[in-house]
């Protein structure tokens, strides 16, 4: 491994610099009426209801449909889940069994002013159901003369897809087209090869529709039997994503229709949130000045370290990773994120308190600086770890069951318990696991970085720049 040389800090602090500010500010593109976030910023977060406030929608049956207990329960969890998988993390949701409602209550957009409740309604998605069927042969509504209503034969549902995700691919022309990836179930698998055996060499599509909408009626040029699966058709990333998450959510057992709606003001309100960023920003400073005054030279690289890992704790919850979806922030997400600054801070003084000893054990400063770091790690390791399980049983515990951490653990230890997306529980654990993976990044590996490159400079190469005594 090649020795860090004297630009190295330079180098890191420019890196954590561009990335806090891009995590706070973001980048917009705004064309007319069309705006577009490059990268999303703290304006892009969504507040829980207990900071904002938000919608008040209840549901009901559409129609003179008359719901079971277990359809009503059903239908409960879909939507808890479609609200999680929408990044929606603080949300309530519950079913009225006596008058076949369900009640649910989610927070408002991201820096929207002007509240309509019916558009806030419209984000958790269409409750469609998905089909695959032999042909594309349809007929007209009886009802509703510009509704059509699919007549061909149902070879796969929405409960045979085990997961749905985004994905591209190449088309006829040599372009890249977005599509949707489906994995079958077992049963998923074995009715989709037996359908599109018969079918190869046939001009009978398999259409694919989602309620009474085709998607797409593309031909079977061979037989499909590993269970792998594409929905092809017009589709942008966005669309492509949020069809994925339809399906991954579920089919809703009937259809809904809205009974009534309204805004509901925060229990807390937005004035406590600046009431508790100015302490935050408050008790930063003070914890800058503390570290700065106690351990000097690794205490300023101690700041920088801290500045980033606050910043990386925003872009997860903002969505600054394209990979990652935003999620909403919470007053336990703020506690979150605050226990993780404390942790971060630990990990900090622990260095800090390694290199004033090996500097008065009589060690040179590279020395002192190089071992301190190596016996510092294994305690901040174990303290993390702790702190990483918390958060990974809680995002399992109380995530969307199609998330990683849900499967894993439901497979495992919750398989006797059912689904749950309790938002609050989950908005906590998913700053907590934030924190601490960039207390690794930022507070081990950064800072490290930081101040063996500051030790090369001749003019920070006292010992008392770094707690020791003069030699």
């Amino acid at each position: 491994m090649k020795k860090t040389g004297k630009a190295t800090f330079f180098i890191v602090f420019a890196l954590i610099l561009l990335f806090s500010v891009s995590s706070i500010f973001g980048l917009d593109y705004q064309f007319g009426d069309n705006k577009k976030s490059w990268i999303k910023g703290v304006d892009d977060i969504r507040l829980g209801i207990d900071i904002q406030g938000g919608v008040d929608v209840t549901f009901k049956p559409a129609g003179d449909a008359d719901a079971t207990d277990e359809q009503l329960d059903a239908a409960t969890e879909v939507i808890k889940t479609r609200l999680t998988t929408l990044g929606i993390n603080d949300n309530e949701v519950y079913s009225d069994q006596k008058s076949d409602r369900i009640i649910v209550r989610f927070p408002w957009q991201a820096g929207e002013t002007d509240f309509d409740p019916e558009a806030a309604v419209k984000e958790l998605g269409e409750t469609a159901e998905l089909t695959f069927r032999e042909g594309s042969d349809y007929e007209t509504d009886p009802e509703d003369e510009t509704s059509i209503i699919p007549t061909g034969e149902i070879v796969l549902t929405g409960s045979d897809v085990s997961e749905a995700a985004p994905g591209s691919q190449m088309d006829d022309s040599g372009e890249y087209q977005y599509v949707v990836q489906l994995t079958l179930t077992e049963e998923g698998t074995e009715k989709f090869s037996t359908a599109t055996s018969a079918l190869v060499g046939t001009d009978t599509p398999i259409s694919i529709w989602m309620d009474n909408t085709m998607i797409s009626a593309p031909t079977v040029n061979s037989a499909i039997t590993n269970g792998q699966a594409v929905i092809t058709g017009d589709f942008t990333y966005e669309s492509a994503k949020k069809l994925a998450d339809q399906i991954n959510s579920g089919a809703l057992p009937f259809k809904m229709e809205t009974s009534s709606f309204k805004t509901i003001s925060p229990t807390m309100g937005e004035g406590s949130l600046d009431a508790i960023l100015l302490a935050g920003i408050i008790a930063f400073c003070c914890i800058a000045v503390y570290m700065i005054v106690l351990y000097r030279l690794p205490g300023v690289v101690a700041v920088i370290a801290l500045m980033g890992q606050v910043a990386g704790s925003i872009a997860v919850v903002s969505g600054w990773f394209g990979f990652q979806a935003g999620s909403t922030l919470t007053i336990p997400g703020i506690a979150g994120i605050i226990l993780s600054i404390g942790i971060g801070v630990d990990a900090n003084i622990i260095t800090g308190e390694r290199i004033k000893e090996e500097l008065r054990s009589g060690k040179s400063l590279d020395a002192a600086i190089k071992v301190a770091y190596k016996k510092a790690f294994t305690a901040i390791l174990d303290g993390n770890l702790t702190n990483v399980i918390v958060a990974v049983v809680l995002m399992g515990a109380f995530g969307v069951p199609s998330s990683f951490f849900s499967k894993i653990l439901n497979n495992t230890i919750f398989f006797a318990f059912g689904a749950t997306t309790e938002g609050v529980v989950y908005s906590f654990g998913i700053t907590l696991l934030a924190g601490v993976v960039f207390n690794f990044i930022m507070g081990v590996f950064a800072a490290r970085l930081m101040v063996t490159s500051l030790s090369k400079f001749k003019c920070f190469k006292n010992r008392k720049l770094y707690g020791g005594d003069v030699k």
